[in-house]
């Protein structure tokens, strides 16, 4: 089948980003948020990718003109997903929150329609009995910055076709991103698998007072030649994000470890409303952060 018309379920930062990278390749992308806030916030993070497209990555004014006119927004799912080739999901990480928004769109969604899901804990094998056709469900995972970190993670459950799975690995071709095929179900695929352990010990190391975020920034950016810390790489992500990983991880595997992270988080960020860049303040203050300073590495 070839694809045409994409649907993103949720305008946030990664909906946002994924729903920009479709329509500047060439595909017509509808943006579903449950919220009129939500398109609003997707829209402005459009605004920002046009800006950043021209200025840092060489798109003409024409691209990004044309990249805006295949670029549509609503709150009626029945019209986000009445065309859709292939939907792509990123609605809050609860397993309820998935399972309900899959039951709705199973009763919408024409017969053709691909689904997948973002999810960067739950495994397609826990929400696939939520759907009409699980034969036609699997995973397409991205990494936030999608257009530098340009992998597109493809996973699917026992009952996935396979020649579906090739289509989806062919569609996050068609849009930039490296195919990477998990063979067997894994919570957290394979970047997350490496990455959040990582993470985690920067927040072990603060949490028990070992060192402080911009030291175990220094240290990981001095040895590692790396443009950046995981402390501020938390940031990045959110701590929202962190928290919900740690806390539902730290359930499903009964992970005493995870659970204290999580609550560390929660506590000492989350509950101040030091949520990340998004906030302005985390393990850093922004829009200014140390680690940008050209000076960050020998002070």
């Amino acid at each position: 089948m070839r694809m045409k018309q994409i649907t993103i379920a949720g305008a946030g930062t990664l909906g946002s980003q994924i729903a920009w990278q479709a329509a500047f390749c060439g595909f017509e992308v509808t943006v579903f948020d449950v919220f009129e806030e939500g398109i609003e916030r997707g829209k402005k993070f459009h605004e920002s990718h046009a800006d950043h497209f021209i200025k840092e990555r060489n798109a003409s004014p024409e691209e990004v003109e044309k990249t805006k006119a295949r670029l549509s927004y609503t709150t009626n799912l029945e019209d986000a997903i009445k065309d859709a080739d292939l939907l792509n999901e990123s609605v809050p990480e609860k397993l309820e929150i998935k399972k309900s928004f899959y039951r709705d769109v199973s009763k919408l969604a024409p017969k053709k329609t691909i689904f997948t899901t973002n999810s960067s804990t739950l495994i397609p094998s826990q929400i696939a009995e939520a759907v009409d056709r699980p034969d036609k469900f699997l995973a397409l995972h991205f990494a936030n910055g999608i257009w530098d970190s340009n992998i597109g993670e493809v996973m699917g459950h026992p009952g996935t076709d396979p020649e579906i799975f090739k289509q989806v690995e062919e569609f996050a071709k068609a849009i930039g991103m490296v195919p990477i095929p998990i063979h067997k179900e894994q919570n957290g695929y394979v970047f997350n698998s490496l990455l959040v352990p990582f993470l985690n010990a920067a927040i072990d190391l603060v949490a028990r007072e070992v060192s402080d975020p911009e030291s175990i920034d220094k240290t990981w950016m001095i040895g590692n030649r790396s443009q950046l810390g995981p402390c501020a790489f938390i940031d990045i992500i959110g701590m929202e994000t962190a928290y919900n990983v740690n806390q539902m991880w730290g359930e499903q595997l009964q992970d005493d470890h995870r659970l204290a992270l999580a609550a560390y988080i929660k506590e000492n960020f989350i509950d101040k409303g030091k949520m990340g860049v998004s906030s302005g303040e985390g393990f850093y203050s922004y829009p200014n952060p140390s680690y940008k300073d050209p000076g960050f590495l020998i002070k």
